[in-house]
């Protein structure tokens, strides 16, 4: 049983794990997709960032919520088998470990984008490197890989003042509310959300925190109005410092904001900063997914030999490299603005389920001991959860048919698992 094997190590406090998070945010997106985005939004690019960063902050208020009842490493999957059971918690764990997967394969690429910018090497195999060279990283302990990363998670916020900085002679050059549509607007959105992925990964690493209930929900408000903060001026600064047009064809459009100003030397600069955030990011999510697919396997969800923990390491080995071989294949797919919205499609099913499991708890399970409740409520009901959920759908709804096809694929996958797992269940029974 995994029940008597060696257990995680309580070691990481408040600033570890708000690093953590910051840290994953920052370099899971705004390097990548602002370009994208810009071509979408146009001068409003902001906009878009508000409008993602308003619906992250609903769904993280019921993280909050549900990772103060339940500080476990299983996090989506133990609050929805709480409140639908082990079908539905199978589902949407599924749903995690294929976002995850796919947003390390994209982020990864990036990685690659950047690095070949710089040195002109292929996209794909340093994106594999990347991933083989932290997944020993993460072998070696959590506080070690969490201590390397709060090292890059600096690197990349001063990446990002610089380029404000650079910016603030441009400021109220443009109209900011130049839009090239509304749909464009909202198709922006849909593709930054991406970028502000990352705060989840603090629940997954509860079982690792000290104090959880506490020093988690501190963590993630610290996290997620840094990164919203930061990404609004820096979709104003890089439209009103480059051409929202040419922003769009930018491979590297944060260096290239910064060459305008500053020339050669800064284009360089924000290069190997963005090579810091983007390698931070998948640093993290290897971690926060190899930390699901534990709890998941410490669940008896998925065999049990996956949650083995290695005895003097205390990390979970066989979980990690699970998830490495996983996203090291899918960086096979290549186009990144695909695969980063086919990692935003299960997301958006992810956190539309857990605002629903909040709410379903409020009234199955109302005396629970929260230590942080969301606030606004009727009664037992909570109105956050539901604006989370209404400004995920909408968001869910501007993805494009060739996402929905392939997250669909994804999702029959998980439910063809499901019926194969009951169906053997029966038979054992009999």
């Amino acid at each position: 049983m995994a029940n008597n094997k060696p257990a995680l190590k309580k070691e990481l406090g408040l600033l570890e794990l708000t690093v953590s998070g910051v840290g994953n945010i920052l370099g899971a997106g705004i390097y990548v997709l602002i370009g994208k985005a810009a071509g979408l939004a146009g001068n409003a690019l902001w906009m878009s960032f508000l409008f993602a960063g308003i619906a992250i902050s609903f769904t993280g208020l019921s993280y909050m919520e549900l990772s103060s009842m339940f500080p476990k490493a299983g996090a989506e999957y133990v609050y929805v088998k709480q409140a639908f059971g082990d079908k539905m918690a199978f589902l949407v764990g599924w749903f995690v470990l294929v976002g995850e997967t796919i947003a390390i394969s994209t982020v990864a690429l990036g990685f690659g984008g950047y690095f070949g910018t710089l040195f002109g090497t292929a996209v794909l195999p340093v994106a594999i490197i990347l991933i083989l060279v932290f997944t020993l990283i993460l072998f070696t302990g959590v506080k070690l890989s969490v201590r390397f990363a709060i090292i890059m998670t600096a690197t990349g916020v001063m990446g990002l003042l610089v380029v404000i900085v650079i910016g603030l002679p441009y400021m109220g050059s443009i109209n900011y509310l130049d839009v090239t549509s509304l749909s464009g607007l909202f198709e922006a959105s849909a593709l930054v959300f991406f970028a502000f992925l990352g705060f989840e990964e603090i629940v997954r690493l509860s079982q690792e925190t000290k104090n959880p209930e506490k020093t988690t929900t501190k963590a993630l408000v610290l996290a997620i109005v840094v990164t919203v903060s930061l990404y609004i001026l820096i979709a104003l600064t890089a439209v009103s410092v480059y051409n929202w047009q040419e922003l769009a064809k930018s491979s590297a459009p944060l260096a290239d904001v910064a060459s305008v100003a500053f020339g050669k030397n800064a284009f360089e600069l924000i290069i190997v900063i963005a090579l810091f955030s983007t390698a931070n990011a998948v640093l993290f999510m290897l971690l926060g997914s190899s930390r699901i697919l534990y709890g998941m396997a410490e669940h008896g969800a998925i065999p049990n030999i996956i949650a083995w923990v290695h005895p003097s390491r205390r990390t979970p080995w066989i979980a990690i490299s699970t998830i490495a071989l996983v996203s090291i294949s899918l960086t096979f797919i290549g186009d990144i603005a695909t695969v980063a919205n086919i990692s935003n499609f299960m997301v958006f099913l992810i956190f539309i389920t857990v605002n629903i499991t909040l709410i379903r708890l409020r009234f199955c399970d109302s005396f629970k001991y929260r230590p942080f409740r969301v606030p606004l409520n009727i009664g037992n009901f909570p109105i956050i959860p539901l604006l989370g959920t209404v400004s995920t759908m909408i968001l869910f709804l501007h993805l494009n048919l060739t996402v929905i096809i392939y997250g669909f694929l994804f999702v029959g996958i998980g439910v063809l698992i499901i019926g194969i797992k009951s169906r053997n269940q029966t038979t054992l029974i009999r």
